[in-house]
């Protein structure tokens, strides 16, 4: 019996480290300065990633998502939406998963739309990235192979943590107009 209650706790820890990493109490001119460091630490970390803030049409920044998970997974963060360069409003990210699982991580992400479709379909609030969307992990030229699929690149940065995981996963963005 204490061994379940044990488990319980565990689980219920594991599972809030997505609410507590996402959650940002800041106003908004922090926010803006938290999507301008992230932006910077992309392009640092990879120069090739220049090609991607200069010819897409739009972009997502996520400068913190908190991720977690024991068998059933979940993630959060909030983050900037930018059309042709200029902050257009905000967005959630949300994401489930389920498989083998364990652990918790933080990481910063960039959804890059190719055309105006795209970002509007984005802003149209029945975005989601499926099981079949797949990130590339930003190094140095990590990005020079990267292309667009259906219109969208998807980028992460490692911030901390560490996770297991062999799951299936799906995204679901929100977005509020400024």
């Amino acid at each position: 019996m204490k061994n379940i209650a044990v488990l319980i706790v565990v689980v219920i820890l594991v599972l809030s480290i997505p609410l507590y990493a996402g959650w940002n109490a800041k106003s908004s001119t922090d926010n803006l300065s938290g999507a301008k460091m992230t932006i910077d630490k992309f392009k640092n970390s990879d120069p090739a990633m220049d090609r991607f803030f200069s010819k897409a049409y739009g972009y997502a920044v996520f400068p913190n998502v908190g991720k977690g998970g024991l068998g059933i997974g979940a993630a959060y963060g909030k983050g900037l939406l930018y059309e042709q360069g200029n902050i257009v409003g905000s967005t959630t990210l949300k994401q489930l998963s389920i498989g083998f699982q364990l652990g918790g991580q933080a990481y910063s992400e960039i959804i890059f739309f190719k055309s105006k479709r795209d970002l509007e379909n984005f802003k149209s609030g029945n975005f989601e990235l499926g099981a079949t969307a797949s990130a590339v992990v930003v190094t140095t030229g990590a990005s020079a192979d990267a292309d667009y699929s259906d219109g969208v690149a998807i980028f992460t940065l490692p911030k901390g943590g560490l996770m297991y995981e062999a799951t299936v996963a799906g995204q679901k963005f929100t977005y509020t107009e400024d």
